[in-house]
């Protein structure tokens, strides 16, 4: 067994916080398939290792080592409108403490489509997809504002989307 090294502090008192895990290094090959993924998540595997120049069965693992690593998710993308939601909006939130146990919190919301930790005048911005404004006020001021840690909120109600796409490719 290796001998523990110590931090700076006097004696090691102090832990150091572990290691964020490294990110999956992509090869080309890899990076093709994304984007071809990107492209049409319903592209069978057969074509794509046509374009890449692998077999079909080597793509397929390379697609679940990829899905595995969470490096990509192949989800099937709607328009909320045509499938019941009338109501969309991103959620400026603003923090006290520690901004993870909030940003969890939001991420357990089933309205929550997505949780990003920001700079600026917000620590947390939350897409949230809702049924109707009844449903978007329910959630804000009987889930997201009773949060602890919530410090306060601003909505940005969605009155049209513009742009969404999802192939912006590899790098």
């Amino acid at each position: 067994m290796t001998p523990r090294r110590k931090g700076p502090s006097a004696g090691g008192a102090r832990a150091s916080a572990p290691a964020p895990p490294a990110a999956p290094v992509l090869d080309e090959v890899s990076k093709s398939i994304i984007e071809h993924l990107q492209q049409d998540g319903r592209q069978p595997y057969v074509t794509i290792a046509k374009a890449v120049g692998l077999s079909e069965a080597a793509v397929r693992q390379r697609v679940q080592k990829l899905l595995d690593a969470d490096v990509m998710q192949i989800v099937a993308v709607t328009d909320p409108l045509q499938v019941g939601f009338r109501r969309q909006a991103m959620i400026g939130v603003r923090t006290e403490g520690d901004v993870t146990p909030v940003a969890e919190a939001l991420g357990e919301l089933p309205e929550v489509s997505y949780v990003v930790t920001t700079a600026g005048s917000f620590d947390l911005l939350a897409e949230v997809v809702c049924e109707d404004d009844d449903h978007l006020l329910t959630l804000l001021t009987t889930a997201i504002r009773r949060l602890p840690g919530v410090r306060s909120t601003e909505t940005f109600v969605y009155l049209k989307l513009n742009k969404q796409h999802y192939n912006w490719g590899t790098r």
